[in-house]
């Protein structure tokens, strides 16, 4: 026997495949581009983590709360385009770039921004891709964050003792929350009322 929920999943399962075809040439090109300039971002602020590091000597965890740059392009990408797979490919696209550029984490890093860019995109897809408000940002930052959150203790800091590790991984969810989460959201605001996200649904906001 049927239940009345049958059609709802079916109607959405569509949606999201619609989604999937319905990518456009100017889609793909923006995400390139997104991905493009952050990856410069990305290399640059490789550079900064470095030369700020001795600002955290006396707690090194600390300096995870600038972490939230290198999870920012999933979460833009995603609330700028709007179709299923958009945070993945701009977040990939970015650490392809800063790999280019020469990324002292070498390929690794490519495969770090694919986890980056898919935890993102589970957010938006919980959401059916229909939600894009500052607290689904907020959320979409966060799980970008729960990847090197875990990774970067057990490759990075496995000699650093649990309560470091724990309060890093906390700070690199606030930052990812902050900076990718709430920085998304108003920088993708900030875009579409200079008009240029004209042509994605974003543009309203």
């Amino acid at each position: 026997m049927g239940t009345g929920t049958e059609p709802a999943r079916v109607g959405v399962g569509r949606e999201l495949l619609d989604g999937l075809k319905g990518w456009r040439t100017v889609d793909i090109v923006v995400a390139a581009v997104v991905g493009a300039a952050v990856g410069v971002v990305f290399w640059l602020w490789g550079i900064a983590w470095e030369v700020t590091g001795p600002l955290f000597v006396l707690f090194p965890p600390a300096q995870a709360i600038l972490y939230g740059v290198w999870l920012l392009p999933g979460v833009l990408g995603g609330l700028i385009i709007r179709r299923p797979g958009a945070a993945l490919l701009t977040s990939i696209a970015a650490a392809s770039v800063s790999a280019l550029l020469g990324s002292k984490w070498g390929i690794t890093v490519v495969l770090e921004g694919a986890m980056q860019g898919m935890l993102p995109e589970l957010v938006f897809l919980l959401f059916l891709y229909r939600r894009w408000g500052m607290g689904v940002a907020v959320l979409a930052g966060m799980a970008a964050g729960i990847s090197p959150a875990l990774r970067d203790a057990i490759v990075y800091y496995a000699a650093w003792p649990l309560s470091h590790q724990l309060v890093y991984g906390a700070l690199v969810l606030v930052s990812g929350a902050l900076i990718a989460g709430v920085g998304g959201r108003l920088l993708t605001t900030s875009l579409a009322r200079s008009g240029a996200l004209a042509p994605f649904p974003s543009a309203k906001g």
